[in-house]
């Protein structure tokens, strides 16, 4: 594969991701940080402008450098996710699908939600080991 052909991939699934994210700030069902975390992998891969613009702002930032350095998860997206998979469990307990598929697609979410539940809320606290110096009250 060309230099060229893996940058537009790359770029490409930048896009996609992008775009998936953008209408997930307009519905309420649909995620925007995974897909901006996919933008900013997929950038740095071949768009490192992309990456270095979504890195830099306000908003998703943040998150996206927690999560590329720590794992962080806040977590109101934890639970909102968990809710929404609960609620797809339950609607699709009630379909139609054949059992083999609703077992499957239910322990697929359930490990999600585990491992969700699992990830830091808050990166970790650097803790310095400062000796306080003695202090000169003789109390």
């Amino acid at each position: 594969m060309t230099v060229i052909l893996r940058i537009l991939l790359w770029r490409a699934v930048a896009i996609l991701a992008l775009l998936l994210g953008l209408i997930g700030l307009l519905l309420p069902i649909m995620p925007t940080v995974p897909f901006l975390l996919v933008a900013a992998w997929a950038g740095g891969k071949g768009w490192p402008v992309l990456e270095a613009k979504l890195l830099a702002h306000p908003k998703y930032g943040p998150q996206i450098i927690a999560w590329r350095r720590y794992g962080v998860v806040k977590r109101q997206p934890k639970v909102i996710a968990i809710v929404m998979m609960t609620g797809s469990a339950i609607m699709l307990s009630f379909s139609p699908a054949p059992l083999a598929v609703k077992l499957t697609v239910i322990g697929i979410m359930l490990i999600v939600a585990i491992w969700l539940t699992l990830r830091p809320e808050h990166p970790p606290v650097i803790v310095t080991n400062k000796q306080e110096a003695p202090s000169d009250d003789a109390s």
